[in-house]
């Protein structure tokens, strides 16, 4: 079976050449000792598998899992030979703890979102306080996760997944006790600092553990899976726990599953890391942090504050000068952190501006949501958590259907449905009113919205690799992750901050009070759905498919090593 008939259809990653043979799982590849290619490319797999439902178990997989660059030292006292051949006890047990570690740092997320009006009872937290809270967290995963994959291969995969873990237990327990609203933000950056390591590094240390291209290929599907399911039902679990134990019990758990994942980590995970890393890049990571911080700031504090304040205009002019000074630094770079050019492919671009409004919409969709269902129609964590499970039935359906729809038709039909899906949720709010009757309306509008957000993502992965050089696909993917977490912290951000600006002047939330301030934020998750829709045509052009082909010509096939020849073809053993 090849590649083109499990949905990574037409141009998807494209085997070696046939002057090239192609790189298998065991290679030691070419001595140009770029790190993060076992990382990132097997991020590429991870992603179309969470995505679309569907196992790439095929005769080319390790094109995706290993690609050829990737030269790995594995230190470890259980296992000086490095990850047992063939699956076993302890590789379920490394498994298990990587899932953990990927399940919390979503479900603090969507956990967290069916919690925030009781949040904003008890710690009595305005409207951009409660955007804080989310926003922060996913700025952080957003500004680190391309750094962090690099840094395990650096220093060692098991000590950095550690150090996340740690990270991450520590943060959840102060937003536990936070006594403030001030303080639970910065707890939540500090749990968002670890959030970022464990991603990535987890997935990592799984393709380290699995030699076997398809027993690797189960691993990431599991772990996908793990994420899937903690997004689709984070809002019923917070629910459950806001209403029986209270809103913090979301970060007591999430501590409890962190320390579970480090107990599990420290028995069996074997220490590895590559034998030549990627340099760092620590001026491109500031410049990163200081144009979303001030971005996602600016959205944030405006409507309070003034888009004429002083605080406002510095921190405006922070993020566009950042970004500047970002384009002309990166491009000079032989190795940096955002290679500019993956832009210069119109799919990818496209794909990445897609993801950002898809996320956002959905990201803004249930933050307005759970304010909505709670603040004015007065119902309780649990009951708003059941409310939301359409979204989460629908992404359970649709997601699978998306990945087979892109592998038998291409990205453009399933994109087109999704942005259609997602503008027509929107309308529901808009031109139908649906916030102000009960029943099937409402109802309705959920469900177009999860449609939307479950079949925009298989095509979003095949666009980010299409065309790709395989051992660049990872990395490629790795910066549609990034948009994705973009989109979620601006989503937030800015329909919360349209609907505090419309909101300010009201002393009761009623329905019909809240129906008409979040009119302006539905017509802004309404648009999303229309640009989906549009730049899903417009980025399947003849004309677009060009663009893919002269931006991967830009990255040629790095030469062997002195005395290394050419990757053998077969599988080699690793020692």
């Amino acid at each position: 079976m090849r590649l083109g008939a499990l949905g990574l259809a037409g141009r998807a990653l494209p085997t070696a050449p046939p002057d090239r043979p192609v790189p298998r799982s065991g290679d030691t590849g070419p001595a140009d000792g770029r790190a993060g290619g076992g990382t990132a490319s097997a991020g590429a797999v991870a992603l179309y598998w969470q995505q679309t439902g569907t196992a790439p178990a095929c005769e080319n997989l390790d094109v995706v899992a290993r690609p050829a660059g990737l030269e790995e030292h594995v230190v470890s006292k259980s296992s000086p030979h490095g990850p047992v051949a063939g699956p076993g006890r302890r590789q379920r047990l490394v498994l298990a703890s990587c899932s953990m570690s990927i399940l919390i740092v979503v479900l603090d997320f969507t956990a967290l979102n069916v919690a925030l009006p009781t949040v904003q009872r008890e710690l009595h937290a305005s409207v951009s306080g409660l955007q804080w809270t989310l926003a922060a967290y996913g700025l952080v995963l957003a500004s680190l996760q391309m750094v962090a994959g690099s840094t395990g291969d650096r220093i060692g995969r098991r000590r950095t997944f550690q150090a996340g873990l740690w990270i991450f237990t520590v943060g959840s327990a102060l937003c536990a006790v936070a006594p403030t609203l001030e303080w639970l933000v910065a707890f939540r950056v500090l749990q968002a600092v670890g959030g970022a390591v464990l991603s990535p590094v987890s997935l990592s240390i799984i393709t380290h553990t699995f030699p076997d291209d398809r027993e690797r290929a189960r691993a990431i599907g599991v772990w996908s899976g793990v994420a899937g399911i903690a997004l689709a039902a984070g809002p019923l679990l917070g629910g459950v726990l806001v209403g029986s134990a209270g809103w913090r019990s979301i970060f007591w758990l999430s501590a409890l599953v962190a320390l579970a994942a480090l107990a599990l980590t420290a028995r069996c995970v074997p220490e590895s890391r590559a034998l030549r890393p990627q340099p760092g890049d620590p001026i491109g990571q500031v410049l990163v942090v200081t144009l979303l911080a001030p971005l996602v700031y600016t959205i944030i504090e405006a409507p309070g504050r003034g888009w004429d304040d002083p605080m406002i205009l510095t921190c405006g002019t922070v993020a566009v000068l950042s970004l500047l000074a970002l384009v002309a630094y990166e491009r000079r770079r032989t190795e940096p952190l955002l290679d500019l050019r993956f832009f210069r492919s119109a799919p990818f671009s496209m794909a990445a501006v897609i993801a950002l409004c898809a996320m956002g919409a959905c990201a803004g969709f249930l933050f307005l949501s759970t304010l909505y269902l709670q603040d004015a129609r007065g119902f309780s964590a649990l009951r708003t958590g059941l409310w939301l499970l359409p979204m989460a039935a629908m992404t359970m359906v649709f997601a699978p259907l998306s990945g087979r729809l892109t592998g038998s038709r291409g990205p453009r039909l399933p994109l087109v449905l999704a942005g259609v899906a997602t503008a027509a949720g929107g309308l529901m709010f808009t031109v139908l009113n649906a916030e102000s009757s009960s029943g099937l309306p409402l109802l309705a509008g959920y469900v177009l919205i999860g449609i939307g957000y479950s079949l925009v993502a298989a095509p979003i992965t095949h666009m980010i690799v299409s065309g790709m050089p395989p051992a660049r696909a990872g990395v490629a993917g790795a910066i549609a992750m990034t948009s994705r977490l973009c989109g979620q912290s601006l989503g937030v951000a800015v329909t919360g901050a349209v609907l505090a600006a419309s909101l300010h002047h009201t002393t009761h939330t009623t329905v019909g009070a809240f129906a008409e301030a979040g009119r302006p934020a539905w017509w802004i998750l309404t648009g999303c759905g229309a640009v989906v829709a549009l730049l899903g045509v417009c980025a399947t052009t003849p004309w677009a498919r060009r663009t893919a082909d002269r931006a991967a010509a830009l990255f040629p096939a790095s030469p062997a090593a002195p005395g290394t020849g050419p990757a053998p073809a077969e599988d080699s053993p690793r020692h």
